[in-house]
């Protein structure tokens, strides 16, 4: 098994160049089950998510395969409406196949999605998105068993700005006789990717980025070239890391609009954030210092997958500081693991306390999910002495090269083999 070795104590420099977003391509590739044709993407991420995606598509019996940073998928035939098991327990996003292959098929088998364990994953969202939508359900097992003969139209108003039931939705009825509409949809950025992707196929779906969705079904869908948008929460990793350092990169490939909940938290601490057109720098010469109450929340305000992240930054910081976790209800697992290296956080339901100024010292660590991983790196960096982690393997899910990246920014970070 891999693993990380973080000698910490070195301050940050240079520039860095963010890839495609791993929350956009995932949703993209499963569009390009519907046209029937050509999809190229390019920037896309060598994760192991995408990696999972890519062999979900072959499985269907399709032609996808990887040329640098760019998939092409051919999807005029496809012989299977069934993901296994052994697939979909590898990622939480997979449950997102099923509109696109409800929509092609008119029936799907899937197994239960897997991934990271930060949470109940809401997949009834989208089932009562989709009864109302005609979709008939049994259930066998760990198997859903799906059905559609027409497509209704319909207006689905989501309990929650669910990112994944607005997608599915979405993908289900893009190419379709129906009119739908979602209320209140999600906003993330990564749905208006998704939009423009399924539009650059001659789809005519309106609203994304906002609460309300118009998908006016069409009949057909032809070949699309499409460039993903920067992966944001990449861009957060970096700056926060920055920012835990101190020191001054550049991170290349980013919009700003996309991460500036988080940024307005850096700059109120210390840090000096600028915006450039494509790019923003994150300079940190002093320790920082403050106080703040933070609290997750969906798009545009401040992103669950940046508050482990964010954490580490706040453990070292001259005050004291509240997190308020409003989505996922196990996304404090990781800071078990930061109090092992000194942190000073106490924790309970939704919140945590952190008294910061702590001094954090190398330790053997485990990461337990995505972003816990990326926490536990962050404090490995600004520690001092070795840290050792493992559970590397939710690490890659969503950071590609980040020990190779790291290491230009003047980091020591090496990968490692970790008895299992």
């Amino acid at each position: 098994m891999k693993g990380l070795k973080i000698n910490g104590g070195n301050k940050l420099f240079g520039s860095v160049r963010v890839t495609g977003a791993k929350n956009s391509v995932l949703p993209i590739l499963a569009a390009a089950v519907l046209n029937s044709d050509n999809s190229i993407i390019y920037d896309c991420p060598h994760l192991s998510d995408v990696e999972n995606a890519v062999q979900i598509l072959e499985h269907l019996g399709l032609t996808a395969f990887w040329n640098d940073d760019m998939i092409y998928v051919n999807s005029k035939n496809i012989s299977s409406n069934t993901i296994p098991d052994c697939l979909m327990r590898k990622m939480r996003s997979s449950v997102i196949f099923l509109g696109s292959l409800l929509s092609r098929t008119g029936s799907a088998v899937i197994g239960m999605p897997g991934g990271c364990e930060i949470g109940s994953r809401p997949i009834d969202l989208h089932i009562k998105a989709f009864k109302d939508l005609g979709v008939k359900f049994s259930e066998n097992g760990n198997h859903l068993f799906c059905t559609l003969d027409k497509l209704k139209s319909s207006v689905i108003n989501l309990e929650f700005a669910s990112v994944g039931a607005t997608e599915n939705i979405m993908l289900l009825s893009a190419k379709s006789d129906a009119e739908v509409v979602i209320l209140n949809a999600a906003r993330e950025p990564e749905i208006i990717d998704l939009q423009n992707f399924l539009n650059g196929m001659g789809a005519n779906i309106s609203g994304a980025g906002t609460a309300i969705i118009k998908i006016h079904g069409v009949n057909t869908l032809s070949s699309t070239v499409h460039t993903l948008i920067p992966d944001r929460i990449t861009a957060v990793t970096y700056a926060c890391a920055a920012a835990a350092c101190g020191g001054d990169i550049s991170i290349e490939n980013t919009k700003y609009n996309h991460i500036s909940a988080v940024m307005d938290e850096l700059m109120k601490l210390g840090a000096e954030v600028r915006e450039f057109k494509n790019s923003i720098r994150v300079k940190s010469s002093e320790r920082l210092s403050g106080s703040c109450v933070i609290q997750t929340a969906p798009y545009p305000d401040f992103p669950t997958d940046a508050q482990p992240i964010i954490c580490s930054v706040l453990c070292t910081a001259e005050g004291r500081f509240c997190l308020i976790e409003n989505v996922f209800e196990n996304r404090f697992k990781y800071i078990d693991e930061l109090v092992k290296m000194g942190a000073d956080i106490t924790y309970s339901g939704k919140t945590a306390i952190i008294n910061g100024a702590s001094k954090l010292c190398g330790n053997e660590v485990t990461a337990k999910d995505l972003r816990g991983g990326a926490a536990l790196v962050i404090a490995g960096l600004s520690a001092e002495g070795e840290t050792r982690i493992s559970g590397y393997e939710y690490i890659l899910r969503g950071y590609e090269n980040l020990a190779g990246t790291l290491s230009q920014l003047g980091a020591e970070v090496e990968e490692i083999g970790i008895d299992a």
